[in-house]
């Protein structure tokens, strides 16, 4: 697990290796990732877009962004925190993720940029 925090925002994230398929006669890799951000500030805070800069061995790098995470834009009192999951797919068995999500303080209307810190993503037949 890697953990990160960022103005009192505790992020945390594991990484699981989720299996092999086909895509276009193409190999795929399947990570699995849960990332938990915990609100250690004294402020309610609302997280409103994400930003992903995607590494791929074999492959260009991706940038991903958008609203929220997988649908929601969830707010975050003092003490408070918000887990959830989703994945990525590589055309390596190797590669990483790291980002950052913006985010408001509820209190100040002041917007926060909370580093989401780099996790590698590795099939574990990959590593030595």
């Amino acid at each position: 697990m890697v953990q990160q925090v960022t103005q009192g925002i505790k992020v945390s994230v594991e990484t699981r290796f989720e299996g092999t398929f086909y895509t276009d006669y193409k190999m795929q890799y399947a990570f699995k990732y849960t990332i938990t951000i915990e609100n250690l500030s004294k402020d309610a805070v609302q997280l409103t877009s994400r930003y992903w800069l995607i590494k791929d061995a074999l492959h260009k790098n991706e940038i991903v962004e958008g609203e929220g995470v997988i649908g929601k834009k969830p707010v975050i009192q003092p003490g408070d925190r918000h887990t959830y999951s989703s994945g990525c797919l590589l055309h390596a068995p190797i590669g990483s993720m790291q980002g950052h999500y913006t985010m408001v303080n509820l209190s100040s209307t002041k917007e926060l940029k909370v580093s989401i810190p780099v996790f590698k993503l590795s099939a574990p037949f990959s590593i030595n």
